[in-house]
């Protein structure tokens, strides 16, 4: 009897399941492309020619980010085609705040086996997040690794680079007393808190094939699953303009410990949570999990996704502008003189926090 012949496909990898999602995928990265980049794939590595997308001194700036246990919400209920949306913005909303533009992306797929129609949604979703953010998806990687994870499971990675004029980049420098603070709404949870979200739909047993119990024309799960918003395109020309002092994208931690990332030694934010509407889906999580206010404060974004410094005499063309460009936005605040960290209280003390930059972070 023959000694049997191994394969690459005998140990679960299949080669031509991964040529064939590269075939699959190609048009969609090509409808990324944009200049300085071709958004053709298939080579060891991409290019993209800063020059040709009109910068003379550029700074690079880089991020990578993933999507967390979101993931894990959109495999087990079918929910593929958005989930590289949350890549995209994580990586994007993260470069954005240095006054950078996102140039070209990179993703990466990980899972125990290829089901490529699995995979097509989710770079189909990863597309469409470089188009809503103007940046190219110029390459990434697929990886099968058979035993690593469970039937069905995968995980995702993102990379992106952007740039911004030597000179023009946001660095907090600019933040003075007497600021006002400008909260962006939020599309829901975003990326952040997904193991708390996952823990209480187990615990509480929710139905989220089933409208949501505060709105009856949504399922809970379309709640849950809402993509990351990116903020990229209402964003850029105002920061080009000149008159945003500092951003602070509210991701893990919160308002709490994502708003003195921006700030100088000696000033503090100061935030009103009476300034704009408790979502009723953050209202739901935390009367669900009876959350500690400071624990809201914390772990989700509160219904503000991003947070802008300006100077008081900007404001109303500002929220103008970014209301026109598609943007809620809201005057959450100010900056004042203190120690630098975030104090976040309504009039009923519900939201009443603080959190010291120093002692969380340079302990």
């Amino acid at each position: 009897m023959a000694e049997k012949s191994y394969t690459y496909e005998t140990a679960g990898v299949s080669i031509a399941a991964g040529n064939a999602l590269v075939k699959a995928i190609g048009p969609l990265v090509k409808a990324t492309a944009r200049p300085g980049a071709d958004a053709e794939i298939g080579g060891f590595g991409g290019f993209f020619d800063p020059k040709a997308a009109g910068y003379k001194d550029p700074l690079l700036v880089a991020a990578n980010d993933g999507v967390g246990t979101k993931v894990k919400l959109a495999i087990d209920h079918d929910r593929h085609d958005r989930i590289g949306e949350d890549l995209v913005a994580m990586c994007v909303n993260d470069l954005i705040v240095q006054g950078a533009e996102p140039l070209f992306f990179l993703d990466y797929f990980a899972t125990g086996k290829l089901e490529n129609g699995v995979a097509e949604r989710v770079v189909a979703g990863i597309a469409e997040g470089c188009k809503i953010a103007g940046c190219a998806l110029i390459g990434g990687e697929t990886a099968e690794m058979p035993g690593m994870y469970a039937a069905g499971d995968y995980d995702l990675a993102g990379f992106c680079v952007g740039a911004v004029e030597r000179g023009e980049q946001l660095t907090g420098d600019k933040v003075a007393a007497g600021d006002v603070l400008l909260g962006l709404a939020s599309s829901g949870v975003h990326s952040n808190g997904y193991s708390l979200v996952r823990r209480l739909a187990a615990d509480k047993g929710w139905k989220l094939d089933r409208p949501a119990l505060f709105d009856p024309d949504r399922l809970l799960i379309d709640h849950l699953i809402e993509p990351t918003r990116i903020y990229v395109k209402s964003l850029l020309p105002v920061i080009r303009s000149g008159r945003i002092h500092a951003l602070a994208h509210i991701t893990g931690g919160g308002l709490l410990e994502n708003v003195p990332r921006v700030l100088p030694e000696g000033l503090h934010a100061r935030i009103d949570a009476d300034a704009w509407a408790q979502p009723r889906l953050m209202a739901f999580l935390q009367a669900q999990g009876n959350i500690e206010p400071e624990e809201m404060a914390r772990t989700f974004n509160c219904g503000i996704g991003m947070v802008l410094a300006v100077s008081a005499d900007d404001v109303p063309g500002l929220i103008a502008e970014l209301q026109a460009a598609g943007e809620t936005v809201h005057v959450i605040g100010a900056i004042e003189p203190g120690q630098r960290g975030c104090t976040v209280q309504g009039s009923d003390e519900a939201w009443s926090a603080r959190a010291a930059w120093e002692a969380v972070h340079l302990a």
